[in-house]
């Protein structure tokens, strides 16, 4: 995993962005005031939950850098729904960058952004962390979901 992941969301919406350039997927106009109301609350609310996310590990001393070894399991705040809310909130905050500016191509390649961090990138992270803290990382697996 040599590009850290928000720059892998980062290059996926510009490779979005430019498909859009090229061959644009227009939203209806009637849809368009909708579309940027509902950009604009997931931008938010996923810029929140990404930026709660790294003060909490900040706070714990910990590394949000997949594949190093964490020195504390973080279990508390958004930790508590879902075991990456990072990853929903950049995922939250990507889908309403697309609204805000209407683009539809980001959009569509973001499936392929959530099969990478599915496949690759979180169980690489779940390897150190059962390596690093064994039964209470199990149990904390068992008990809560990996998305939402």
């Amino acid at each position: 995993m040599r590009v850290p992941v928000p720059w892998v969301f980062v290059l996926a919406y510009l490779v979005g962005a430019a498909l859009e350039k090229i061959r644009p997927l227009t939203i209806r106009p009637d849809t368009a005031a909708v579309t940027t109301i509902a950009g604009a609350v997931l931008f938010a609310v996923g810029a929140v939950i990404a930026g709660w996310c790294l003060t909490i590990f900040r706070k714990a001393h910990t590394t949000t850098i997949p594949g190093k070894s964490s020195v504390k399991l973080v279990t508390w705040g958004p930790y508590r729904a879902t075991r990456n809310p990072m990853y929903v909130g950049l995922t939250l905050a990507y889908l309403g960058e697309a609204g805000l500016l209407k683009q539809v191509w980001p959009v569509l390649l973001l499936p392929l952004v959530i099969a990478y961090l599915n496949y690759t990138v979180i169980p690489v992270e779940e390897a150190r962390l059962k390596e690093a803290f064994a039964d209470r990382y199990e149990r904390y697996r068992s008990s809560v979901r990996r998305w939402v």
